[in-house]
């Protein structure tokens, strides 16, 4: 896909928001916590900003993952710790994180985290539930989690947008995971380990997209599958580009330029896998050395 501004910022922010997912500080203080298992973590992390909510919302909102999934462990994480602790906990999970991983950012995530702040008060909310959420959020004190919060606003913000494009072209959670595997994105293994579709369920999403034109039978996508695909992407963007064209062209560089590094390194410590869930990959150039 086209590398927008939009996308290149999403890029370069994602593996900064990312460090709440795969670093181990999460799951030990949700264990800590009684909570049962990594999806339990997740589910129950992520969507902590929303309240106590059941399974059915998050399912909705999340979108792409299995409904069995998300109600083994909603909404009995909440019998385990509120939101509110979860909130606090996915922050002070970070913060331990962050101070071991990168002990040396100081000075420079200052002025990041006052740009990245300054994104994520532009960033288009209307339509957006999750990113809403944790807008409405207090912002924490210290530097390197003021841009943690920032950069969740915004990878919650463009999420929200990307649903909206994938409703749009009309496909399914299942058929979002098919669509974005066959267009060279995570593998079919990838997904159905992280978002529990079954082989049934697969080959009947791919079946429905083969009616539509938009899938071959050798499980590619077809010129039209293509053009959809294109289309659910330029719409992320697009919806995306709002907030960047209000924060401005001078700020939005700077932001990337100061950022960059920051998320290289998290890239280049193998913390994030290479074939990861969130189609985020990073080229062997655009690490550090």
């Amino acid at each position: 896909m086209s590398q927008t501004r939009a996308r290149r910022m999403w890029k370069v922010l994602e593996p900064y928001h990312a460090i709440t997912y795969f670093a181990p500080e999460t799951r030990q203080a949700t264990d800590a916590l009684g909570l049962r298992g990594g999806w339990m973590s997740y589910f129950a992390c992520r969507a902590a900003p929303l309240g106590p909510v059941g399974p059915d919302l998050v399912t909705a909102v999340f979108y792409n993952f299995h409904p069995s999934m998300v109600a083994r462990a909603l909404p009995d994480a909440w019998t385990f710790a509120t939101p509110e602790q979860l909130v606090a906990t996915r922050l002070q999970a970070v913060d331990d994180a962050v101070r071991r991983m990168l002990p040396e950012t100081g000075a420079p995530v200052r002025r990041t985290a006052e740009l990245a702040r300054q994104a994520a008060e532009v960033a288009p909310l209307g339509g957006r539930p999750i990113a809403a959420a944790n807008a409405a959020l207090d912002w924490p004190d210290e530097p390197h989690l003021v841009l943690w919060h920032a950069t969740t606003i915004l990878r919650e913000s463009r999420g929200d947008g990307h649903v909206s494009a994938l409703v749009t072209a009309g496909l399914s959670p299942c058929q979002a995971n098919v669509t974005i595997s066959a267009a060279g994105g995570p593998s079919k293994a990838v997904y159905q380990a992280s978002r529990r579709w079954s082989d049934d369920e697969w080959a009947e999403a791919e079946e429905d997209l083969r009616s539509r034109g938009l899938l071959a039978a050798d499980g590619t996508l077809t010129e039209k599958g293509w053009a959809l695909r294109r289309q659910v992407e330029d719409t992320t963007d697009a919806l995306a580009e709002q907030g960047w064209a209000k924060l401005g062209d001078a700020a939005t560089e700077e932001l990337d330029r100061l950022v960059r590094p920051i998320s290289g390194a998290i890239m280049a410590s193998g913390l994030v896998p290479a074939d990861n869930p969130m189609a985020l990959r990073w080229e062997k150039d655009e690490l550090p050395h």
